[in-house]
């Protein structure tokens, strides 16, 4: 048993020795994720308060919770785009609300994926536009949406 114990250990040995083509050492391995946001415009134009305060506010969700949190929104658009939506069709405070609402509906995960319908993406699609009156039409659980 001592003789193929000793066989083994320097046949594995002989059979994976070291050679010019493949030298061993340091793997460089990196954890970094890279960003799929790209572009995002942080400027912010002092012509028009209320789209500097939204601005803002856009800024400020970017740079403290969606840099952060990374590419885990499981909407479609992504919750800084909603909220761009909201305010662009509304105003700054319907625009805030509902933001706000979309964003606990993203924390909530029971049952979440049986109630909206899916993007080609693969993410839940839920745009600022279902919810203003007179344009809001419903939309089947199970249909797969194809538009942007």
């Amino acid at each position: 048993m001592k003789i193929i114990s000793v066989l083994v250990l320097l046949l594995s040995v002989y059979a994976f020795p070291q050679s010019e083509k493949m030298k061993w050492g340091k793997s460089d391995y990196s954890y970094s994720i890279e960003s799929t946001e790209y572009g995002r415009d942080y400027s912010i134009n002092f012509e028009n308060p209320v789209n500097a305060v939204a601005k803002s506010f856009i800024n400020a969700y970017w740079f403290l919770i969606s840099d952060l949190d990374g590419d885990n929104c499981p909407f479609h658009p992504s919750c800084s785009a909603f909220f761009v939506d909201a305010v662009e069709e509304s105003n700054i405070v319907t625009g805030t609300l509902l933001f706000f609402d979309r964003f606990t509906r993203d924390a909530s995960i029971v049952g979440r994926y049986n109630r909206y319908p899916k993007h080609k993406s693969g993410r839940l699609y839920d745009p600022a536009y279902l919810y203003y009156p007179g344009s809001a039409a419903y939309i089947p659980p199970s249909k797969v949406i194809d538009k942007e």
